[in-house]
């Protein structure tokens, strides 16, 4: 696992960079709009792009060199880097720009998530995917809490520019670690051979025909796609909803930010050693259930930082073994060289709902929940006295509403046996004849 921990430990720096701009753009956004729209529309145009552009990028990561496409994708998010922070050294940066950067970099990113995927399966033994994957989580969490920390520092330090300058630093560390290791091309071990000498629209649409012939597959991403529509919803809208109830206080946030980080490095180091349950399909769908009720309810119930960064810990506790455990599922069922195409579908179906409810979640909380918890009215009789009243209190029931509903949606899927068998149901891509 040698090449695989470089590839990781460069992704590692290179995540905080990012997640320290993101940060910094995010309170710049909240600051110039005052908007919890604005702040959703971002993510919005974000997760959309990646999610339409899914099926093609599949298809092409299983025809180019992983390598070639990693490193592709890690330049692209350096150039935009680099194009915001132009713009903000001219004083001509706008939200509209934001959303633009955000688009392109969303569609690249719909490339590097199967590349990094399908890169585990040809670079790691099959019983230690779940630690890879486990070692994956570890380092989008460790950059979660170190991002807000040293960008809340920096910011003051060196400004919004030293920060996003910093970023770039951390892309050529990341560009470089994946330049100097060896990732081999999968074996064509699929059983249809013509397959690799179809049409590119033939391959994008194998993902889709792959995934429709395994209903246990499905069953497991039509789960994650409700979990996600409900997550969207409430998360869209959580850095307004801590910014709103705490008078702007950006600390508080980065250290909501950071716990939550925490919570992921350890949950991130649980599945490196552990590699999650047995059966991982506990792991998902008991994870869903157990996060959407620490996480996502608690967050909304709380009104004080103490209760969010407990909520916001337990989140991100878990999400390293939902993800864990299902990637490892997929990793085990699925032949390496389709998995590009394959898994990129897979998460179209997981996320499609995402970019909806993201963009749902800022005009909802501006015009209709806020709103009804800062007068009179029927939320506010009823729910007052649950999640408080005045500024915030309003999207505090919107996690409210999505946590309740998600520890549903969690459970719903034991109530199938194609979901929950779905381990035994299907043989690993190794084991067929």
């Amino acid at each position: 696992m040698l090449g695989f921990s470089i590839i990781w430990f460069g992704q590692l720096v290179s995540l905080t960079g990012s997640g320290m701009t993101v940060f910094a753009l995010t309170l710049w956004a909240w600051q110039a709009t005052g908007s919890a729209t604005a702040l959703a529309l971002m993510g919005f145009f974000f997760m959309g792009p990646t999610v339409l552009v899914s099926p093609i990028a599949g298809a092409l990561v299983d025809r180019w060199s992983r390598k070639f496409v990693m490193i592709l994708t890690d330049t692209v998010s350096g150039v935009a880097t680099l194009a915001v922070l132009l713009l903000y050294l001219s004083g001509n940066l706008q939200i509209w720009h934001l959303y633009a950067v955000a688009t392109v970099v969303g569609a690249f990113q719909a490339f590097q998530w199967p590349a990094y995927s399908a890169t585990i399966s040809v670079m790691v033994d099959k019983k230690h995917y779940g630690r890879a994957n486990g070692m994956m989580s570890l380092a989008e969490s460790a950059s979660a809490i170190a991002a807000p920390i040293l960008a809340g520092f920096l910011i003051g330090v060196i400004g919004i520019a030293g920060v996003m300058t910093v970023d770039l630093i951390t892309f050529f560390f990341a560009v470089g670690t994946l330049s100097i290791v060896h990732i081999p091309q999968p074996p064509k071990v699929t059983a249809s051979p013509d397959l690799h000498k179809s049409s590119l629209l033939q391959e994008s649409l194998y993902g889709f025909r792959y995934i429709l012939q395994r209903p246990s597959l499905l069953g497991l991403q039509l789960t994650l796609m409700a979990t996600n529509l409900l997550a969207a919803f409430a998360y869209g809208v959580m850095s307004p909803m801590i910014l709103a109830r705490s008078e702007n206080n950006a600390q508080v946030l980065g250290t909501v930010l950071s716990i939550s980080g925490v919570g992921g490095v350890i949950g991130g180091l649980a599945m490196s050693v552990w590699g999650g349950p047995k059966r991982r399909v506990h792991g998902l769908l008991g994870g869903l259930a157990l996060e959407s009720l620490l996480g996502v309810t608690l967050l909304g119930l709380g009104r004080s930082l103490p209760v969010w960064a407990v909520a916001a810990f337990c989140s991100a506790l878990l999400i390293p073994i939902i993800n864990g455990s299902n990637q490892a599922i997929w990793q085990s069922k699925v032949a390496p060289d389709v998995q590009g195409r394959v898994f990129a579908v897979r998460r179209l179906i997981a996320q499609v709902t995402s970019p909806l409810g993201v963009l749902i979640a800022g005009p909802l909380a501006d015009f209709v929940f806020e709103p009804a918890m800062r007068t009179h009215s029927a939320l506010r009789d009823f729910f007052g006295g649950l999640v408080g009243v005045g500024p915030g209190a309003g999207m505090a029931l919107m996690f409210v509403f999505a946590g309740v509903l998600g520890v549903a949606v969690g459970l719903s899927g034991y109530l199938f046996k194609a979901v929950r068998d779905a381990e035994s149901i299907l043989p690993d891509h190794d084991e067929r004849t």
